[in-house]
């Protein structure tokens, strides 16, 4: 009787610990899926960016001294890499005040960058005639559409653009 006892305790530890290893064998493979998904979603916003601007200047029917200010604007909306961030382990790390420093400091960054983008997109803006206006503003507002905090939820509070 002991020994069919012994038996089922160790084989119950055995399935444990295999159990176990499985987990932490499947977390990196895992982490990695994610990050190829997560890449993968990036280049096709990339690609939809780039077509979304090279459809905005087609309609633009831009003239050539407009080419220079079209060329500053489509740069500063060219998608950048996102603002660094600390390893999750590192940030896990960190005390409440640090990460709201950083956090602050992320937030400094993005703010900057979305001014340069606002500064940018007006001086492109007061290049346009009355028409290239009107045209300007229905496509920038359906592009932004997808832009605002609808579009943050599904993106899981990630929405740079």
């Amino acid at each position: 009787m002991k020994s069919i006892r012994t038996t089922l305790i160790a084989t119950a530890l055995m399935a444990g610990l295999t159990g176990l290893a499985l987990a932490q064998n499947t977390t990196a493979p895992a982490d990695n899926a994610r990050a190829g998904r997560m890449e993968k979603m990036r280049e096709h916003k990339v690609e939809r960016h780039a077509q979304h601007l090279t459809e905005l200047k087609s309609k633009l029917n831009l003239q050539a001294a407009q080419e220079p200010a079209w060329n500053t604007f489509a740069q500063s909306m060219q998608l950048s890499a996102h603002i660094a961030r600390p390893e999750r382990a590192a940030f896990e790390q960190m005390t409440t005040p640090e990460r709201l420093d950083q956090m602050q400091a992320m937030k400094k960054q993005r703010d900057a960058h979305m001014q340069q983008r606002a500064d940018t997109t007006k001086a492109f803006y007061a290049t346009l005639s009355a028409d290239q206006k009107q045209v300007f503003d229905q496509e920038t507002a359906r592009m932004m559409k997808g832009s605002g905090m609808h579009a943050m939820k599904h993106s899981n509070g990630h929405g740079h653009h």
